[in-house]
């Protein structure tokens, strides 16, 4: 028989060992809690920072573009200011030059391709190609690409006919893309530079063309207000090209 001191001792070391090991296991419970919380806080800051990549990968692609072309330059006086403007705003656009103004205004279409801005041809003279024979509006085309080439080294490589309009026979021999457009606010008939803006931010949407001409105070004015309002409302201005061949 065992002696009752003996007995009692057992009885005091049992206990104190479930005390240890129930500490223990507590203690273990308690950890493994802490290491799910900080797992699951973990996730949660990586969901996080994946919807913050998202949102910022949405917002890149949600970016509109939209392109600003001029005709009938370049002028001495308004093409100038034109591209002071674009180059303050950091503005490409794409200008449809005729080669009579190009004789005699080298020094801005020299100025324009430095500045990187797209050079289109938009004949020699301006006359209504619908109405002239297939070899003289050939030459109208080809006298105006080579002016520009000698100036700046390229070629054009888009045309925009005077009017819009150009015989099919002849479109399918003139080795370049031909750009027309997609909202013509009529700038060069109204000195009203509000409406001119007007009938262009109402219109526009993305991907599309605006012609406008860099021969009057008021075609200025009302070009770099269109620049100023649509890049408030996310458009990206870029060229003609941009549009075209994307």
């Amino acid at each position: 028989m065992i002696p009752f001191k003996y007995f009692a001792l057992f009885i005091i070391t049992a206990v104190l060992a479930a005390g240890i090991i129930g500490n223990k296991r507590q203690n273990t419970m308690a950890g493994n809690e802490t290491v799910s919380k900080v797992n699951t806080d973990r996730k949660e800051n990586a969901g996080e920072e994946n919807e913050k990549e998202n949102d910022a990968k949405e917002t890149v692609t949600e970016l509109k573009q939209v392109a600003l072309t001029f005709d009938d330059g370049p002028d001495p006086v308004y093409t100038p200011m034109i591209l002071d403007g674009l180059e303050k705003r950091d503005v490409k656009a794409t200008f449809f030059l005729m080669g009579k103004q190009v004789e005699l205004y080298p020094d801005i279409v020299k100025e324009m391709y430095e500045d990187g801005h797209q050079l289109g041809n938009h004949s020699y003279s301006h006359k209504q190609m619908t109405k002239m024979g297939e070899e003289e509006v050939l030459k109208e085309f080809d006298k105006t690409s080579e002016l520009i080439e000698q100036i700046t080294g390229i070629t054009p490589e888009v045309f925009r006919p005077p009017f819009g309009s150009l015989n099919d026979n002849v479109e399918n021999q003139i080795d370049m893309v031909e750009v027309l457009w997609d909202i013509d606010p009529l700038d060069w008939c109204t000195s009203d530079v509000g409406t001119v803006v007007q009938r262009v931010v109402s219109k526009v949407d993305d991907n599309q063309i605006i012609l406008m001409h860099d021969a009057s105070q008021t075609s200025v004015n009302a070009a770099l207000q269109i620049v100023d309002i649509l890049q408030k409302q996310g458009y990206e201005f870029v060229t003609a090209e941009d549009i075209i061949f994307e």
